[in-house]
């Protein structure tokens, strides 16, 4: 099931993340959603954050009272700024970043990719990772450390023919984060996604046919587990590595990919 068709509203007391304040950008769907959820089910108060802001204040409202939603375009320096300080003001810290927004690439040869898609690509992948981090750290430091979450991709480690500036962003977020993990240590952790092919709407976007579950089991039947990973995948990799559990893991880059990798 679809994590958007879920419509009980998800809060929690205690848990993983209880005490700690999340913001998960790209949440309004996919990925971003179900973590949104779960770090809430896990006891975090979370901010909603994503470009389409009726979709976020949707499922803050559903969320209930652990959340609130902020309209975000992860590429606004001053955006970002706004949506940390409003997290600041509502829940008093922050204590965890996933930095999940991104956009996919239609399959096409490089001679096809123009100057603006590339722009495009790399300034929401990859220049939001660092434009987030960079606005988040100062307020994880103050209140004395957190988690830096990215979702990068296992194309960065497998690439597929025909998508030059996806893989390059998400391989540069891969760098980044571990460079960041050197930097903010030991006062913040820094880790990596490498989701595989998902349960996602960006699959369509990919060049998979979008006709239901049969094209989900023929995707999910190439891979060695013999199934294509959900959103809630995702977001079981994440409350582990936003959690006191990984308290000693930073700079690593763990794929949920169902083994695409091997």
């Amino acid at each position: 099931m679809s994590p958007e068709s879920l419509s009980e509203p998800v809060q929690g007391t205690d848990g993983k993340l209880a005490g700690k304040v999340a913001i998960v950008t790209g949440a309004a769907s996919g990925m971003g959603l179900a973590s949104a959820r779960r770090f809430a089910a896990e006891g975090a108060r979370v901010v909603v954050a994503d470009l389409d802001g009726a979709r976020a204040e949707a499922a803050a409202g559903e969320i209930g009272e652990a959340a609130i939603a902020a309209t975000v375009d992860v590429r606004d320096e001053a955006a970002i700024a706004a949506m940390v300080a409003r997290a600041v003001d509502t829940f008093g810290t922050v204590d965890v970043l996933f930095n999940n927004a991104g956009i996919a690439e239609a399959v096409k040869p490089l001679a096809d990719v123009d100057r603006a898609e590339w722009d495009l690509l790399i300034a929401v992948n990859l220049t939001a990772v660092f434009l987030c981090a960079k606005a988040v750290a100062p307020v994880m430091k103050a209140g004395g450390g957190g988690s830096i979450i990215v979702t990068a991709s296992i194309a960065a480690r497998r690439p597929r023919a025909g998508l030059a500036a996806y893989v390059a962003a998400k391989s540069g977020a891969v760098g980044l984060a571990k460079e960041l993990a050197l930097e903010l240590a030991p006062d913040i952790r820094v880790n990596v996604i490498n989701p595989g092919p998902a349960e996602t709407p960006m699959l369509e976007e990919f060049g998979f046919a979008a006709d239901g579950e049969q094209a989900l089991a023929n995707l999910g039947s190439a891979l060695p587990l013999g199934h294509a990973i959900t959103p809630e995948d995702i977001a079981a990799a994440a409350v582990y590595l936003a959690s006191d559990e990984a308290r000693s893991v930073t700079g690593i880059t763990l794929n949920v990919d169902a083994g695409r990798d091997l």
